[in-house]
């Protein structure tokens, strides 16, 4: 069964972009991304950011900006990478808050918010987020784009990090 099942999407209905990864080290390969109608603006351009940095993308949805539940396609992009389909993942939707909310209720998805650079930077470094949820609503795409490249690009630091993130996993 596919991660990607909610709201009658199948793997079948699952866009998956193959692209180079000669680039690519320890770095994650596959995103998969999931937004509601509020995020839906950002998903394209996240999508091609992604593609052109050489990583795969699982798209869960949502397909249009007209009015859906954020959950019918969150959960299947977190669902993703705790299945490991997906390395990492990106979910959008108005705030930021209701998508990260979901995303963390699937065990082994360490969801932050965020909003600024310094956030995308310490979600990634402290907290060793293996998704980010951005807020369309308040966050511009330029910003969003930015964003994500950071996220991506931040390391995880480990030592007093990682005993805490241990402790988020119990």
């Amino acid at each position: 069964m596919s991660a990607c099942v909610s709201s009658n999407k199948t793997l079948a209905d699952v866009t998956r972009f193959d692209v180079s990864t000669t680039q690519m080290t320890a770095k994650p390969h596959t995103v998969s991304i999931g937004t509601d109608h509020a995020g839906f603006p950002l998903k394209a351009p996240i999508i091609n950011l992604l593609k052109e940095r050489g990583y795969e993308v699982i798209d869960c949805g949502c397909d249009s900006d007209e009015s859906c539940d954020y959950p019918d396609f969150i959960r299947p992009a977190a669902e993703a990478i705790a299945s490991g389909q997906a390395d990492c993942g990106i979910v959008l939707g108005g705030s930021g808050n209701g998508e990260a909310i979901v995303a963390n209720k699937v065990k082994g998805v360490r969801c932050g918010v965020v909003w600024s650079e310094w956030s995308a930077q310490m979600t990634k470094e402290h907290n060793n987020a293996n998704c980010i949820a951005i807020g369309a609503r308040p966050v511009p795409e330029e910003l969003a784009l930015k964003l994500v490249s950071i996220w991506l690009d931040a390391e995880f630091e480990g030592g007093r990090h990682e005993r805490r993130v241990a402790k988020i996993e119990g």
